[in-house]
């Protein structure tokens, strides 16, 4: 039976993930140089169309529909199956196809945050394919694994309330690995980042939608959902004082877009535990993982990867400090459905944060390095000319800027 209120609040959750993504092409085209704007942009406004196609036809079934341990079967090709009314394996109380919904919004914006590591050299086709292959090759795999029925990580004690995991560790480590394969940038970065108030803009588009993404996972309007809430501004809000503090200490002054990046590291960071831990526990991981990006930024920032935007060290890094960091503070005295982590005197959580947490990373770096290497010696995944004036020029023949 459909449930009214829980039905409404999916409704706006789907919309809140929705707006995530061009968030994110907001939040990248601002760090971006001003030469790479449209290019940039685009590949996160392209995911909205080419993901959505990729799970309607097979993503969600992989993901979701019963298959093995390693992932889902054809029993929802083409929404075959997915209606209006209410599956109760997969969701009680909303309409299957609003679940089916909701998850699209994950799928799609999971490899639109690959694209911040690759940005200013990988040609548009070439991105077309790797982040469809991708999508079917590395998400729906992972997201069956945690989520979907028969998933093999079920039969651990781990957790993953939004996906810290399936969204963030996956594409954190998968841009690491693309943005090694693909080689450094040949030319002068320029003026990155270009925009400040558009990195502003993109994440505060990011913060608001991450309501939908963490609150909607509860899947209803319940006191669940209201934790979920609070523990995702707390966590976002905490992240920033903490990187505020380290910015004054270490340079005397503070940025806007270090605020920025710390407020996405701490919905990174939150997104496991939103809905099985206390409000402090949520400030607790926000301010530890903030402190763990930042040294990590510039650990990497050091090294021969050009991993553009950052995006391993604040998805990757931030996405498995907080999946451990719910290994250690999560309670069953929040959530009955979870698990005591070892503040609480639990060890077996944390034992299968470790567990999943290592097999996604190795099983993303692995597949993301064939589907790299597929596309090299096949359609190519460099073309240096032309990298010099802009992939904006080159690659779509617009220019965000026509000054002077």
């Amino acid at each position: 039976m459909i449930e009214s209120g829980s039905a409404a609040w999916m409704f706006m959750s789907i919309a809140l993930v929705l707006l995530m993504t061009p968030g994110l092409a907001f939040f990248y085209g601002g760090l971006a140089s001003s030469k790479d704007t449209v290019n940039t942009m685009k590949m996160s406004f392209t995911a909205l169309g080419l993901i959505a196609v990729e799970w309607a036809l097979v993503g969600y079934s992989f993901s979701f529909s019963p298959g093995n341990s390693f992932i889902g079967g054809f029993s929802y090709f083409g929404l075959n199956g997915v209606t209006e009314a209410v599956n109760a394996d997969l969701a009680d109380g909303i309409p299957h196809l609003a679940f089916m919904l909701f998850q699209m919004m994950f799928a799609i914006i999971t490899p639109a945050l690959i694209s911040g590591a690759i940005i200013g050299r990988m040609p548009f086709k070439s991105y077309i394919l790797f982040i469809i292959a991708w999508a079917i090759f590395v998400y729906n795999p992972i997201c069956h694994w945690i989520w979907g029925p028969g998933g093999w990580a079920h039969h651990f004690s781990s957790l993953d309330f939004a996906g810290g995991t399936v969204v963030h560790i996956s594409a954190g480590v998968s841009a690491l690995v693309a943005a090694y394969i693909l080689g450094p940038r040949t030319h002068d970065l320029g003026n990155a980042p270009h925009n400040v108030p558009f990195v502003l803009l993109g994440a505060s588009l990011l913060w608001f939608g991450w309501f939908g993404f963490n609150g909607g996972s509860a899947l209803a309007a319940d006191g669940l959902a209201s934790l979920a809430l609070v523990n995702t501004n707390l966590a976002a809000a905490a992240a920033i004082c903490a990187w505020v503090l380290i910015e004054i200490f270490s340079h005397g002054k503070t940025t806007a877009v270090g605020a920025s990046v710390a407020a996405v590291i701490g919905l990174v960071a939150i997104t496991p535990a939103a809905g099985f831990v206390s409000p402090l526990s949520a400030m607790t991981i926000g301010f530890v993982t903030a402190i763990i990006c930042y040294f990590s930024l510039k650990s990497i920032g050091r090294s021969k990867v050009d991993d553009a935007l950052d995006v391993f060290a604040c998805h990757g890094v931030g996405g498995i400090a907080g999946a451990l960091l719910t290994g250690a503070f999560a309670s069953k005295s929040i959530n009955p459905d979870g698990y005591d982590g070892l503040i609480y005197g639990g060890t077996d959580l944390m034992i299968g944060q470790l567990v999943t947490v290592l097999a996604t990373i190795l099983y993303s770096a692995i597949a993301t390095t064939v589907i790299m290497k597929a596309l090299k010696l096949t359609l190519g995944i460099r073309k240096e000319d032309g990298e010099a004036s802009g992939m904006d020029d080159r690659e779509h023949g617009e220019k965000a800027y026509h000054i002077g």
